[in-house]
């Protein structure tokens, strides 16, 4: 390891330095997936929201997706219309997701 990555660190233990990369490393992944997570279901949102074309594959799988995360928050409030419907409680998924994903990595941080 560099003296740049143990001096990042603070610290002069190799054992503690790469204890400390493996966990920000970690950290960084699960920001990612939290990411990519709400930015699926932000994405079905939208093409829900405009009106995409859902005999599209690629909108079809996007929304496949984003109806599968957003699955625990569906029917959470109800709404007279669908796309209101939609935007509140996919959107609560997607900020829960994310949300969730920043905590877990400050938690490994520690």
């Amino acid at each position: 390891m560099s003296t740049y990555r143990a001096g990042r660190y603070r610290t002069r233990d190799r054992r503690t330095a790469r204890s400390l990369e493996a966990r920000a490393t970690l950290a960084r992944v699960l920001r990612l997936i939290g990411t990519v997570v709400a930015a699926i279901i932000v994405a079905g949102i939208l093409l829900i929201v405009l009106g995409a074309n859902q005999g599209n594959g690629i909108v079809n799988a996007v929304l496949d997706a984003a109806r599968w995360l957003a699955g625990p928050f569906d029917g959470l409030f109800n709404f007279q219309r669908h796309k209101v419907e939609i935007g509140v409680n996919w959107g609560l998924a997607a900020v829960v997701y994310f949300a969730i994903s920043r905590i877990l990595a400050r938690l490994v941080l520690r």
